[in-house]
């Protein structure tokens, strides 16, 4: 960890707990997609830069669940998991028939937050950003209250002309609390791109 830091991981931090497939759920959160098969599920997410791609491989790896990267026709690039058993009750609690919805108790520690900010977080001024994916207004609330449970509470912000809307986190206090929840940065992360 980083010497700046407490020399203990938070009790919810990412690095505090064994990584778990149920932690890709960050993926729905931040607009990713899911299939469901009779036996399987796959997960996947368009992402902006390779670092977050490379990422994201490693952190389903971690989980033992397989991924891939491949570029897309707009320079965005596609992670997506294999097709897996351990992912169907995941995706299973996310998705109700053909909308999302959020599971009863949902839940977001540090690996969750992780995902999170390696798939779509942006730095803002004096701020920190978590994108959502296409959620509806009771679905973004419920996630704004459990970020809220972390310790986290954050404005959402919805930007003109179309935007995705995010959760902006500031303040000194709560950015402290979200570097230690998230952990170091992935190492291809570019300087500046992770909570600090």
């Amino acid at each position: 960890m980083d010497p700046a830091r407490a020399t203990q991981p938070a009790l919810l931090g990412a690095d505090a707990t064994t990584p778990e497939p149920a932690d890709l759920i960050a993926l729905l959160i931040a607009g990713g997609d899911a299939r469901l098969t009779d036996s399987a599920a796959q997960m996947s997410i368009i992402v902006t830069h390779p670092w977050r791609a490379g990422a994201l491989v490693v952190e389903c790896s971690r989980r033992g669940v397989a991924a891939t990267s491949v570029s897309t026709p707009d320079d965005h690039i596609a992670v997506r998991t294999a097709h897996s058993p351990v992912l169907r009750p995941v995706v299973l609690a996310w998705v109700d028939g053909s909308a999302a919805r959020v599971p009863r108790g949902l839940f977001l520690d540090g690996r969750v937050l992780r995902l999170w900010a390696i798939a779509r977080g942006e730095p803002g001024a004096a701020s920190y950003h978590l994108p959502l994916g296409d959620l509806d207004d009771p679905t973004r609330d419920l996630v704004g209250a459990a970020l809220a449970a972390a310790g986290l509470p954050a404005a959402l912000v919805a930007p003109p002309r179309g935007g995705r809307p995010f959760y902006r986190i500031v303040g000194r206090r709560r950015l402290h609390r979200l570097a230690e929840l998230v952990g170091d940065p992935p190492k291809q992360a570019p300087p500046g791109s992770w909570p600090s």
